[in-house]
Order: structure tokens, then sequence, then C-alpha cells
């Protein structure tokens, strides 16, 4: 479920892209700038730490498989379960961050994830999975996210805004890559002493839902700072009176063309990041046949990619354009799937954990980069929040569909050739993303936003 916006929005991972609710100037607390970053890293930890024990396939789906007693095609029903809970959650998440404190919000979704995650570490039947998942989606999705973007706007000064979103993306991968590595070290650990993969993924389960039961009980010390009132009172007045017709509000963004080329770029980009959680289990597939280790080795160090791709593909687009970098990371996402279709020919494993790693860092470049394209489509920014909420229920639409799909085909086409069917439609649909760039491209160089 999960996305950052560039410069002056965010999203979260899952990822999961839940609404910003729209916001008038909030100021920081009273509180120095040191006690803001500590909020801030506090931020990070929490984001960084969250996600990951939902979406352990991406290391350990083979084991996942072995330990839960399910097959592909069940985990795909999980995966969408999830989805769809997420996909309900994207509006009334900014309506309830408004109303409730961020800071209960967030305690509340860390410890009650944590807490489903020791359940889950018991690897209970499929039907138990299911309400798992599904209360993984309002714990991470609903009372999560949008909370944490709220926090965020409250303790960065005005002038703060893009730093500390982007330090929440950035440092929020690095996180994850750091907690990946640990999660690695102690599966191995328990593997090699004999203990089996069981107990390896239990130490790993372990790690993710403690960490975040901590993080949560450290929050909940930290009091959320008071907006300050707005500069201008009249304007916020005004601001409030235009959003009174939602159906209005709506049919403005309708007649934006610009808006659903962007909703599907993110449909189409979002899709490349889901590839890459099936690549742990590609690697263990035929006459590749890497260990469980070591296929966790090369997609963890695809984890120490968004950092680089993240923070490295925003000052790119900075330096150049933001569209014109979002179009050569589809195009070369893309040629990097078509690698893996037709490269374990060669048998050169080198190869293709480099081109592992290469389609990371395209794919964390190209989710620091989409919601750029905002600035491309001449938005009221009294309807921004919303502009968001839409192109999310678009973009992220396919957290229902796609973990059924891959479940379908690798179930299907048993083996290599199931994930080479798979990466072949999801390099189609990146194709299709990265056209929709380019038209994009055109519109703004022939009729400025």
């Amino acid at each position: 479920m999960e996305t950052i916006l560039q410069k002056s929005i965010a999203k979260p991972d899952a990822s999961c892209g839940l609404p910003l609710a729209e916001s008038s100037s909030l100021a920081p607390a009273a509180s120095g700038s040191a006690q803001r970053y500590v909020q801030l890293l506090l931020l990070v930890l929490a984001a960084g730490g969250i996600y990951p024990l939902l979406y352990l396939r991406q290391v350990y789906q083979t084991t996942m498989l072995d330990v839960l007693h399910i097959d592909n095609a069940q985990l795909g029903y999980l995966y969408s379960v999830l989805g769809i809970v997420f996909f309900l959650s994207y509006l009334p998440s900014g309506w309830l961050a408004d109303r409730v404190a961020p800071r209960l919000l967030i305690c509340f979704s860390l410890i009650g994830t944590g807490a489903l995650g020791l359940w889950y570490s018991t690897a209970p039947a499929f039907h138990a999975l299911l309400v798992i998942f599904c209360c993984w989606g309002l714990t991470t999705g609903l009372t999560f996210w949008a909370s944490v973007l709220k926090r965020v706007r409250m303790i960065a000064a005005p002038n703060e805004q893009g730093r500390f979103f982007g330090l929440l993306d950035g440092g929020r991968g690095l996180v994850e890559a750091l907690l990946a590595t640990a999660a690695l070290a102690l599966f191995a650990a328990a593997t090699g002493s004999g203990r089996g993969e069981a107990a390896g993924l239990r130490h790993v389960i372990y790690l993710y839902s403690f960490t975040c039961i901590a993080l949560g009980a450290v929050m909940s010390f930290f009091k959320d700072p008071a907006p300050a009132r707005a500069a201008s009172q009249p304007d916020e007045a005004a601001e409030t009176n235009a959003n009174g017709s939602l159906w209005r509000d709506l049919r403005t963004l309708a007649s934006i063309p610009q808006l659903w080329l962007m909703a599907a770029v993110v449909f189409c980009g979002y899709q490349i990041f889901w590839a890459t959680y099936s690549f742990s289990a590609y690697l263990q597939q035929g006459e590749l046949h890497m260990s469980v280790v070591a296929a966790g080795m090369v997609t963890t160090a695809k984890l120490w990619m968004r950092p680089v791709g993240g923070i490295g593909g925003g000052f790119l687009g900075d330096r150049f354009s933001n569209l014109r970098v979002l179009i050569w990371a589809l195009f070369l996402a893309v040629a990097g799937l078509i690698g893996l279709i037709f490269l374990p020919a060669l048998r050169n494993m080198a190869l293709l954990g480099a081109v592992v790693l290469f389609i990371g860092l395209m794919t964390y470049a190209i989710r620091g980069l989409y919601w750029t394209l905002l600035d491309y489509c001449s938005i009221p920014m009294r309807i921004t929040g919303l502009a968001i909420g839409l192109v999310s229920l678009i973009g992220y639409s396919s957290d229902i569909f796609l973990p059924l799909m891959n479940g379908y085909i690798t179930e299907r086409y048993a083996g290599m050739l199931g994930y080479q069917f798979y990466f072949a439609y999801v390099a189609a649909i990146g194709t299709l993303g990265a056209i929709a760039a380019l038209v994009l491209h055109h519109m703004t160089h022939t009729k400025p936003a």
C-alpha cells in the first residue's frame, strides 16, 4: 500500500498510496529544531519498520509457502485482500487523520501491526491468515500513512516541507534495507544451525513485530505539535466554501486530461514495483536454483537501491526534467524485465543479479518521481488532496488484482516459465506507462500548464 510526493506532496509504500488531506499552513510547534528532527527520525523508523512485515514475500516467498502450507494462488488471495482494504482506505484515512491525533493513530498502527505479526509467526490456518492480512490493511492503511504525512507537515516549517518529506522517503528505504539485512542474518543463522527454515522465518517475523511494538511505545511519549493559526483567515474560509461540492470538484478533476495520463503512469509504474516482490522466488526456479539465503542476499541488496534510486532520481529530475527522467527510468526498467526473461539461458548468475539490482534502482526512481507529475496537471491547490486520492484509487488498484494474476500464472505454468510470462506482462504494462508519460510530455510542450 506504499508512496512520497516530491517537493511538496508525498506518497507511501506496498507499498500503499493514501491521500494526504489538504492542509492550510501548519507550522511546527515551539519545540527546537533538534526535537523536530528526533520526531522525524521516529517517523522514518515507523514508516521503514511497519511495511516489510507485510511484504516478506519479496525475500522469503518460497519459505512462506512451505511454512504456511499455502500455494501461490492462496498467497495471491492474501495480498488481494490487503489491496482491497488499502483501496477502501485511501479517502477515509485522510478524514480520520484530521479528527484523531496523529500520534495516537501511529502508535495504534505500530503496536497493532506488531501484535498481528506475533499471531502471524504461529503459522495459523489460511482463514486466520485472511483475517491477519485484512487487519494489516487497516493498521497500515486506514490509521497509519495519512497520519504520518500529516505529522510530518506539522513538525516541518513552511520552508522545510520538501526536505522533510525527502528525508522521510529516503530514510524509510534505508531503514527497510538495514532491517532486511539483519533479518536475513537471523534467517541464515537459524537455518545454518540446523533448526530449519520455519524457525528462521519465525525469527524474522519476531524481529519486525517487536520493532513495530517498540517504536509504537516510544512514539507514545511524544506529543503532537499544535499547529499555528493560518496566516490568512479569509483565505481559509474561501477554501472551506470552495470545498463544499465534492461532485463539482470531481468533475473539475475529470476534465483535466493530464491527470488521467498521470494516473496511467502511476498505475503502470506501480506494477513494475510489484514485479520486484517475485524476484526472490524467481531466482530459486529451474536451472537458476539459488538457495533461499543466496536469493535473499540479492533481493536484500536490491532494497539498498531505494535510497540511491529515490534520492538520486529526484536530484536528476530537479536538474533536467522530472518527466524526462521518469520516461527514461520506465523504459530502462522494461528493458531489465525483458532481460530477466532471456538471461537465464546464459546461466550467468552475476549478470542476472546485476539486472535485478538495476531494475530495483529504476523502480525506486520511478516511485520517487511519478508524484511530481502533479506539477504538469494544472490542478487547483484547494483540491490537490482530492486529486491525490483519485490518482491513488486508480494507480494502486493493481494491489487488488495483480497478486491474483501472479498467483494464477505461477501456478498454471510451474517453474521458470510462469515467472517469464508474468515479467512479460509487467514489461508490456510498463511500456504503456512510458508511452503515457511521453504523451504527457508532448502535451506539456504543445500546451503549457
